[in-house]
């Protein structure tokens, strides 16, 4: 683990700390920090938790939120497809009755999540596609790392896809925090990222 990967997991450790003291983090936080994450990994945890402190809700749900997006990238695997079900089912061995799940479950991003807060939380884990242009580039890499695995005509066909399906939709993102700050960029990045494929 490299120097910047070593400081950011102590950041996280403390942030965990502050939130359930009573319970282990290594577990999870070795999880983001495999080789093979080329995306979702620590600097992903990282960014959607540095959002939280930004967004205008209470302390209360901030936590919720918290809770939810350190969970929700903890099994990652691009050859399954149960990876959020995965995760929330950790989160529920871990918490109990104070597991996130539902939380966990909107960022399959497949139907708009039913509660206020779910939409926070997708809007969070969907921050990266209007960041700035290298951050998005370095995401772009990163999805690719992780589906290594799959034939670059293959690869690249699905993620047009992928992308369309965002860049057809009314807003990329639910709140008016996040559509304010991000909307224009993240579809600009989204009409490059297509445009390159």
């Amino acid at each position: 683990m490299d120097t910047e990967d070593s400081r950011r997991r102590e950041r996280l450790r403390q942030r965990w700390l502050k939130l359930l003291p009573d319970h282990e983090c290594e577990p999870i936080l070795e999880a983001y920090s495999q080789p093979a994450r080329g995306y979702h990994n620590l600097e992903h945890l990282e960014e959607v938790l540095a959002w939280v402190d930004e967004v205008p809700l209470a302390a209360a749900e901030k936590d919720r939120l918290s809770l939810a997006l350190f969970y929700h990238d903890a099994i990652y695997d691009g050859k399954r497809g149960d990876n959020e079900q995965a995760s929330a089912d950790w989160c529920r061995r871990d918490l109990g009755e104070r597991a996130e799940v539902e939380l966990i479950l909107d960022t399959r991003h497949s139907v708009e999540p039913a509660s206020e807060l779910g939409r926070w939380m997708v809007d969070i884990d969907l921050s990266v596609l209007g960041a700035e242009r290298s951050r998005f580039d370095r995401y772009e890499k990163g999805v690719r790392q992780e589906y290594s695995w799959v034939p670059w005509f293959l690869f690249r066909r699905k993620r047009k896809q992928i992308l369309l399906q965002f860049l057809e939709r009314p807003n990329l993102y639910f709140t008016e925090f996040f559509r304010k700050r991000l909307e224009a960029s993240a579809r600009a990045n989204l009409h490059r990222a297509v445009a390159a494929l």
